[in-house]
């Protein structure tokens, strides 16, 4: 054999052994390591995917199913904190959020729904609503800066936070539908679909409360009903998120699908529970989140501070 075809032999095998370096450099690591899912490319780097990682993802799984079942929310006050905690990006982790909605909000939508607490008709208003709402919240997401969402998710919080101190929900009331009412809905469908797209919620925090003081909604009506609106919502923003390449699916799914299963023993709860119980139980989660998403923003605001100044 030549010297000059060593030479070419040589110089091939050192390619392709940078290549395949290049190649695992930008897999992701961890549990969920390996090749990049084939579908929708491979996930955002950042999380921490770990054994105690993946123990954290299932721990919220549990939550958010209960919580999701209890008080009609999707579940995106614990999803998106805990995984900017464990390494996401605020945007990642909201597109991950509806992701991980999906599969909860179908779990806890049945098991309303065969109790009859569902309105099938202000939730097909409401989806029309969110539907909009949902893409212009994505297409916002893809553009607002970090700071900005953080700030965003804390206004919304002290938001609901008030609404569920100053509002107890009846147990025996429905929604009188009639053209406004209608109208209404898919109004406030717009409103919930910009923010669950833009903060990576389910929208059941706003649109719970919302059925029962300007609808009035019984509690558990307005819990099934907004659950059912979430699902399909979800759905849309989730397949926005995707295309942007927004979402890490494997931890999307590994919390959705936990959450699925603990989702229909939160709406037992909720059935047990009074309506006032439960209006107090929610304010009191969602104080904690707002106490800590404040620390959070405020952190964020010195540091972004701190760099302008040394700029």
């Amino acid at each position: 054999m030549k010297k000059s075809d060593i030479s070419n032999i040589s110089n091939a095998e050192s390619v392709e052994r940078a290549e395949e370096s290049v190649r695992s450099s930008v897999q992701p690591s961890g549990k969920f390591g390996g090749k990049a899912d084939r579908l929708f490319g491979a996930d955002p780097a950042g999380l921490d995917e770990s054994a105690r990682g993946i123990a954290v993802l299932v721990i919220v799984g549990v939550a958010v199913g209960l919580l999701s079942g209890m008080f009609g929310i999707g579940g995106g006050t614990v999803i998106v904190p805990a995984l900017v905690w464990l390494g996401l990006a605020q945007r990642n982790a909201a597109a991950t959020s509806m992701l991980a909605i999906v599969p909860t909000s179908i779990s806890g939508v049945i098991s309303y729904a065969t109790c009859g607490n569902v309105d099938w008709l202000a939730a097909l208003l409401l989806f029309c609503g969110m539907f909009v709402g949902g893409q212009i919240g994505s297409w916002l997401l893809s553009r607002l800066s970090e700071l900005v969402l953080r700030w965003i998710f804390v206004v919304f919080l002290v938001f609901v936070v008030a609404n569920q101190i100053s509002f107890v929900p009846s147990r025996d009331q429905h929604i009188a539908m009639s053209a406004l009412t209608g109208v209404c809905l898919g109004l406030l469908g717009v409103v919930i679909g910009t923010l669950a797209g833009l903060l990576g919620i389910g929208g059941g925090a706003l649109a719970v409360p919302a059925l029962s003081m300007l609808f009035g909604a019984s509690d558990l009506i307005a819990r099934g009903t907004s659950l059912l609106a979430m699902f399909p919502n979800s759905i849309t923003t989730s397949a926005a998120n995707l295309k942007r390449k927004l979402v890490h699916v494997k931890a999307a799914l590994v919390i959705g699908l936990v959450a699925a299963v603990t989702a229909p023993f939160g709406t037992w709860i909720a059935g047990v529970v009074s309506p006032r119980v439960g209006s107090i139980l929610l304010a009191c989660y969602l104080c904690v989140l707002l106490v800590r998403s404040m620390f959070v923003a405020v952190k964020a605001t010195r540091s972004a501070h701190i760099g302008q100044v040394s700029a």
